[in-house]
């Protein structure tokens, strides 16, 4: 059996606030059946990385805390010092801790998620 990933989804307060960032942040476009309650952005090739409200959403708090990351997005960008700059000018934030700011940058969208950026050159997969 061979299952394909078609969806990514995070729970969010405000769906279309989230997917505005990642919008901007991938250039990926958001669907035109979004809305107030789910958003999503839809790649090339189909994947669809989804944003659903959830009532009194309560953050990720990263590396350590209450309510722990459960999961992740990786990006690969060209440059890590480029990508963070325009990624927090768009909302992200940077954490203090950075477990391994030479081979990839954790950031927090403005919902609190957890992501990582790494060099494009680094992946060799």
């Amino acid at each position: 059996m061979r299952m394909n990933l078609t969806a990514v989804n995070l729970d969010c307060a405000d769906p279309l606030a989230l997917a505005d960032f990642y919008a901007k942040a991938t250039g990926l476009p958001l669907h035109e059946r979004s809305d107030a309650g789910f958003a999503a952005l839809v790649d090339g090739n189909g994947l669809v990385l989804g944003f659903q409200r959830v009532a009194d959403h309560r953050p990720p708090v990263w590396p350590d805390g209450d309510v722990p990351a459960q999961l992740h997005l990786d990006f690969d960008v060209d440059d890590l010092d480029e990508a963070a700059a325009a990624l927090t000018a768009l909302g992200a934030t940077l954490p203090a801790a950075q477990p391994r700011p030479d081979l990839w940058r954790v950031l927090l969208d403005p919902a609190g998620h957890p992501f990582c950026v790494s060099p494009r050159t680094r992946r060799g997969m």
